[in-house]
Parts: structure tokens; C-alpha cells; sequence
């Protein structure tokens, strides 16, 4: 099965994954990546653009190959906030998009109190996509999706 997991930064997406995935499991996740492909003492939130620029190629290889083995493992996938072309995607490999979101308020404290200040604007981005996939979803009658 492959999952999708979505959320703004800090919201408990890896922790959500280690709860559940075995060391059988493929988990693709641009922070383990980037940390993998970075030297010591790199941050666990790294934030530099080449280490992120080479880290979002190997993401894209990864995924490539892991969704043609979804029969054979379980496949956790990070995906913060996939656009309509990657949901797409992800929905015609059977993918079960699951959004990790314990609140606003909680984030946000999260993102000042361990990550990066660069991450408040992505988690106020997400925020925003959210509303207005809500108001999408109320003018057309679709339901929200969950709330984890």
C-alpha cells in the first residue's frame, strides 16, 4: 500500500510513520534524505538549498521506484502539501492520503520552539491551502478530509 502523508511542518508526519511503518517498509521522507545525504553535525531540519536540491532529486528517484513495489512493501511517503498533479498521481497508484494536523497553534509553537524560521512561512502556507481547499470543498459539497 503506498501512503501519502500530508501536513504543514512540525505536525507529527514522520512520528505518525515510525508508528506504524516496519523495517520492511520503504519511507520516503526529504528530511531523513536530506539528513543522509548531508556530512556530520548537519542539522536534522536542513535547510541549505543544494543539500534540499540534491535531497528533492533523490526524493523523486525514490518515489519512482518505490511505487512499482506497493504490491510487495508498504510505501510511507512525506508529501507536505502535493499539488492536484501529484495527488493524481498518487490516487492511480491506489495511494491512501492520510493529513497529520494537530492545530494551528500547535505547529506554529512546534516550528519556533525546534525548526527552522523559515518553516513559519510553510506552515502558514499550508494553513492558507487548507482554507481554501475547505471553501473549495463546501461550494462544490465535497466533505473535508480527516483530521488526524
Amino acid at each position: 500500500m503506498l501512503y501519502v502523508i500530508t501536513g504543514p511542518p512540525a505536525a507529527g508526519k514522520s512520528s505518525w510513520i515510525d508508528a506504524r511503518a516496519t523495517a520492511r517498509d520503504i519511507v520516503i521522507d526529504l528530511d531523513r534524505i536530506t539528513q543522509a545525504l548531508t556530512g556530520p553535525g548537519a542539522p536534522a531540519w536542513n535547510q541549505d538549498p543544494v543539500a534540499i536540491k540534491v535531497a528533492h532529486r533523490a526524493r523523486y528517484a525514490a518515489i519512482d521506484e518505490a511505487v512499482k513495489h506497493v504490491g510487495q512493501v508498504d510505501v510511507y511517503l512525506i508529501h507536505t502539501m502535493p499539488s492536484a498533479k501529484w495527488l493524481a498521481r498518487y490516487q492511480r497508484h491506489g495511494a491512501e492520503i492520510v493529513t497529520v494536523d494537530p492545530g494551528r497553534d500547535i505547529v506554529l509553537q512546534r516550528v519556533r520552539d525546534m525548526r527552522s524560521p523559515a518553516l513559519l512561512a510553510v506552515a502558514t502556507r499550508w494553513y492558507a491551502q487548507q482554507s481554501k481547499r475547505r471553501q473549495i470543498g463546501k461550494a462544490t459539497g465535497r466533505q473535508a478530509s480527516r483530521h488526524w
